[in-house]
């Protein structure tokens, strides 16, 4: 099955484009998972239980994992397995180097630990990107506009008429096509409705919503196809209190899920006019 397919698929039958960022920092999870052999799985096992309702898949950044060390490894390689490929995996690795490299970050990502997407940096060119899409039915979400401070002091440049992330983004659909998405956060609602805007249909990854407080009203009314993941992580994942029991900390866990895919449902609904009778995923025209 080739990705966009399984993404629509996803989207459709969890009713949601959420998708939880187990960046799972072990300074911050609860004390009870503190002791266990493998506290960072253990703590995301809790987050997937609680969420596995409300979102179609999970983002997990490689570092959070990388910086424990082998236990860290271990943890990520369990937790992968938990999710068992029920769920869209996306590898928030932001690599990006050249092709001799890729192939092995590509074989790390893809073939040991099985996730389905990966973010890229573009800023090597086409062949630091093409080892990662050789296999038809794996991903790539480009960094097109970060949702970081700073992100204008390179992406924003302009060459000529065009922004970097034009050109960047340009480059990258003229060779890479199908296969091929985009990271723009929420807080560029211009930009999202612009990419979302192209034909044939760009998934596109968005974070910035939740901790970094943007708009998700504006996010969602700027959106222009059904092929977007939101990704929220610290506001889901740290939802409860470090003293929290388990039951405790995995309710307040449940219900952040909860409450942010429905309010991203509802205001799909509000936003969009829907066509009589199907899915909110099929949608006719924009208000």
């Amino acid at each position: 099955m080739i990705f966009k397919d399984k993404l629509r698929q996803l989207i459709r039958k969890s009713n949601s484009n959420l998708v939880v960022g187990l960046d799972t920092d072990l300074e911050k999870i609860p004390e009870i998972f503190r002791n266990e052999k493998f506290p960072l799985y253990k703590f995301n096992e809790m987050v997937i239980l609680a969420t596995k309702d409300y979102c179609l898949g999970y983002k997990i950044n490689l570092a959070f994992y990388e910086a424990q060390g082998l236990e860290g490894l271990k943890s990520l390689e369990k937790t992968m397995k938990f999710i068992s490929g029920l769920k869209l995996t996306i590898c928030d690795a932001k690599r990006g180097d050249i092709g001799n490299t890729s192939k092995q970050y590509a074989k790390s990502i893809f073939n040991n630990l099985n996730f389905d997407a990966v973010t890229l940096s573009p800023y090597m060119g086409t062949d630091s990107i093409e080892a990662f899409l050789t296999n038809k039915s794996k991903f790539a979400y480009i960094l097109v506009r970060t949702s970081n401070r700073s992100a204008d002091e390179i992406q924003n440049l302009k060459s000529g008429n065009k922004r970097v992330y034009e050109i960047v983004a340009k480059i990258m659909l003229k060779r890479f096509g199908n296969q091929i998405g985009f990271v723009i956060g929420a807080n560029h609602v211009n930009d999202v409705a612009r990419f979302s805007s192209f034909k044939p249909q760009i998934p596109l990854l968005i974070p910035g919503i939740g901790t970094q407080s943007n708009n998700l009203k504006n996010l969602i009314r700027n959106v222009k196809n059904t092929m977007f993941v939101i990704n929220a992580s610290r506001s889901v994942i740290y939802a409860g209190k470090k003293k929290s029991t388990y039951d405790e900390y995995f309710e307040s866990v449940k219900n952040s899920a909860e409450s942010l895919n429905t309010e991203i449902n509802k205001l799909k609904t509000k936003v969009w006019n829907l066509i009589p009778g199907k899915t909110g995923n099929q949608i006719r025209d924009y208000r």
